[in-house]
């Protein structure tokens, strides 16, 4: 069995289907986890880097899984999967993989964006993925977790929710308030506030942090 690092290891709990397929395997440690564990039947790895394809080739031999060259959803055909995992790259990636082909993408989806998550939480809402669960796994800097499935109809997770701070935080992580994740907003706050000559794209985020905040310390005072 490989080791998976606590990142991919939130990612394989959220993962149990016939048929998966992971873009951007990299080692293809992920999928021989998979299968060996029995939480799926068949794994595709698809990379359009010749190393890890390589990588993910070797691995799979002997196992019932396969590895395709090809880049992103272009290596798989439409309803081949049940399910599908994105790890280790940027939101924006992510999304561009996404969109290209919805009409192949698995009612499920497991996405670990390594920035950027709010792209991915818009995706999810563009083309009719609710969100199911969601974490933030503490490690060298916080990981986002995202677990989908395709649905009918408005995201009820999103109900009741300030909008733009649910996708730029996630909604979930904010119901619960985990001690860290506020902790760590409050941290990126007084940074922010001490960097001085923010852009735009900062400033946004500060505002929508304290705005988090300010509503957190109201609920603690009620």
């Amino acid at each position: 069995m490989p080791h998976l690092d606590l990142r991919l290891k939130t990612v394989a709990k959220q993962i149990k289907a016939n048929c998966h397929v992971d873009i951007g395997s990299d080692h293809g440690n992920l999928l021989v986890s998979l299968l060996k564990s029995g939480r799926i039947r068949v794994g595709i790895a698809i990379e359009n880097k010749q190393q890890p394809f390589e990588n993910s080739r070797c691995a799979l031999i002997g196992l019932a899984g396969e590895a395709r060259f090809a880049d992103g959803l272009n290596g798989l055909a439409a309803g081949e999967a049940d399910s599908l995992s994105i790890c280790g790259m940027g939101g924006g990636s992510i999304d561009a993989i996404l969109r290209e082909h919805p009409e192949r993408i698995p009612p499920k989806v497991v996405l670990q964006p390594n920035r950027d998550e709010h792209l991915v939480r818009r995706w999810a809402i563009d083309s009719g993925y609710h969100l199911v669960d969601e974490y933030i796994v503490w490690g060298h800097w916080p990981y986002a977790v995202m677990a989908f499935q395709s649905a009918s109809g408005n995201d009820p997770v999103y109900h009741n929710e300030d909008l733009e701070s649910a996708l730029m935080f996630g909604p979930i992580n904010l119901r619960r308030s985990n001690p860290q994740f506020i902790k760590r907003l409050n941290e990126e706050r007084q940074y922010l506030l001490n960097l001085g000559g923010l852009s735009d794209a900062s400033r946004y985020r500060l505002e929508l942090i304290q705005g988090i905040l300010h509503r957190k310390q109201d609920e603690t005072n009620h």
